[in-house]
């Protein structure tokens, strides 16, 4: 897509635009603070994220099976397939819309384009024109496939806009917390009603059909919100980015904090995922509740995220983000351990006991979004140039990776204790070892993934005060040669470090020593 300079259309290419916004725009956005309605407006897409991250794992790979007719195995490849093809389209994604010049910024188009685009792709996943068999399976597996194709051209720009919103290292805490506010009721939304809306619907083909309807207006709603609703907010300069996808990978590598945040996140994600991935088991198997136990879990595990951000955000403020995300997954993790006396304690004490999940849950989501900002503030520093696209891909590339990772997870440990599986639509009778497995698989599984991750912090050391005396040099990034300029001593340019330029104070040139000198 191409278009003149101030055109209504996005282009790509490496030559800056200077209606795509400039740091002194970010600069003023990051000194008032950002609007509530920008807030609001960011927050919106998370409806887009979390429907589609919700809905196909709930009710993919049963229409398949119960409705389409499709083998378990072949049904259960044709829901994976796209997760992996997620791993390799994300970091292209993000490349593209670093690239990207527009009047409405390199990011707000894709919001639009790639939402509605997913949107409209979302309900065609359910339209079965085909009917049953092996061609409806082939169908799906192609429309699942560009649905998730669009999805990521959502997704990465959406998570890489905080960085260029604004400067401020506690706004993107805040925004971080309306967005996992929003999100949090997206999944909510999306695996209660959509449901709902199928059996009203009548259920079978013409059921799934209608619940298509239902989150594609969803996801609409989402990607228009927040491309109306981030109009007004400082677009901030998408500076020149490296020559190569191979080289803007390389330079995303040497960024310690960035390395050190991500297998973090990734793990953690794995351990996450198994924890959903039991659900189903765990009410079935433990809680001997197959009818409402898996509803009132997934309430449970989500729900408090709506109440807790709040208090959350001002942990926050009070411990600083990192010391906050250590917190928040221990809470998760010792939840997940305590859970492994379900057996034996009232169902009441077990839900308590999930709800503490939740609240662990929440805040190492919003406190490791909103550290994946600084990462891309620190990579700017250290190498002159903004590329947020870059690292949100791989960002969203590794989340995925878990996500897929802890339900193969879950069924290994299920397989390795001899569950027995069912074509009968209930869960088939199991011997104690399986269901010890289910318990282990909840339980003890993911709160060692969960704990044992925030080691893999240990190299992070972003903080406010690092962050501030990283401010680079107005002169040297690409469109930002009105900005306020940093009081530090300049390094001078370097033309080997990063395949591009290293600028700032002394602290760019010797944090990666494991120094900081003023």
């Amino acid at each position: 897509m191409n278009a003149s300079p101030g055109g209504a259309g996005p282009s790509t290419g490496s030559a800056p635009d200077p209606s795509a916004g400039s740091a002194p725009d970010l600069a003023t956005g990051a000194a008032a603070g950002l609007p509530r309605k920008v807030h609001a407006g960011y927050a919106l897409g998370s409806l887009a994220t979390g429907a589609f991250g919700t809905v196909p794992g709930l009710l993919l790979l049963p229409y398949l099976t119960d409705t389409l007719g499709v083998a378990a195995g072949v049904a259960a490849l044709l829901v994976l397939l796209p997760k992996a093809w997620d791993v390799l389209v994300n970091p292209v994604a993000g490349r593209i819309s670093d690239r990207t010049r527009s009047r409405w910024g390199a990011r707000r188009p894709y919001l639009l384009v790639g939402g509605l685009a997913l949107a409209v792709l979302f309900g065609s996943i359910f339209a079965a024109p085909f009917g049953a068999g092996p061609g409806a399976g082939a169908y799906v597996a192609i429309a699942f496939l560009a649905t998730a194709t669009a999805f990521a051209f959502f997704q990465v720009p959406y998570v890489a806009m905080p960085a260029e919103l604004t400067d401020d290292y506690a706004e993107r805490t805040r925004m971080m917390t309306w967005r996992i506010a929003v999100l949090a009721l997206a999944i909510l939304v999306a695996g209660a009603v959509a449901p709902l809306v199928r059996d009203a619907a009548g259920g079978g083909v013409p059921g799934h059909r209608w619940m298509g309807v239902f989150v594609a207006a969803l996801i609409a709603v989402g990607a228009v919100g927040a491309f109306l609703g981030t109009r007004s907010a400082p677009q901030g300069s998408v500076g020149e980015s490296e020559p190569s996808l191979r080289a803007q990978l390389a330079v995303a590598g040497r960024n310690r904090p960035f390395r050190a945040l991500l297998l973090c996140f990734v793990v953690q994600s794995a351990g996450v995922a198994t924890i959903l991935a039991g659900v189903q088991y765990f009410a079935d198997q433990i809680l001997r509740d197959p009818t409402t136990g898996p509803t009132l879990l997934f309430l449970c595990f989500v729900g408090p995220a709506l109440v807790v951000m709040p208090l959350w955000s001002r942990v926050g403020a009070r411990l600083g983000k990192l010391a906050a995300l250590v917190a928040a997954s221990l809470i998760l993790s010792a939840g997940g351990l305590a859970l492994v006396a379900a057996p034996v304690l009232p169902a009441v004490v077990v839900y308590l006991l999930v709800a503490m999940l939740g609240v662990g849950y929440a805040g190492q989501q919003v406190f490791a979004l909103a550290m994946l900002p600084d990462c891309i503030a620190y990579d700017t520093a250290r190498t002159g140039r903004r590329q947020a696209g870059v690292f949100t891909g791989l960002w969203t590339a590794g989340e995925t990776f878990g996500l897929a990772l802890g339900p193969g997870v879950f069924g290994l440990v299920l397989a390795l204790t001899g569950y027995v599986s069912s074509t009968t639509g209930t869960a088939a009778v199991q011997s104690d070892t399986a269901r010890l497995g289910v318990l282990l698989g909840f339980t003890i599984l993911p709160a060692l993934l969960i704990g044992l991750a925030t080691l893999l912090l240990r190299p992070y050391d972003l903080t406010p005060t690092l962050l501030a005396t990283l401010t680079p040099s107005a002169s040297d990034i690409p469109g930002a040669a009105d900005a306020p300029r940093d009081s530090g001593a300049d390094v001078p340019r370097d033309s080997g470090a990063d395949h591009g330029v290293v600028v700032g104070t002394n602290a760019v040139e010797n944090h990666g020593k494991g120094t900081t000198t003023p």
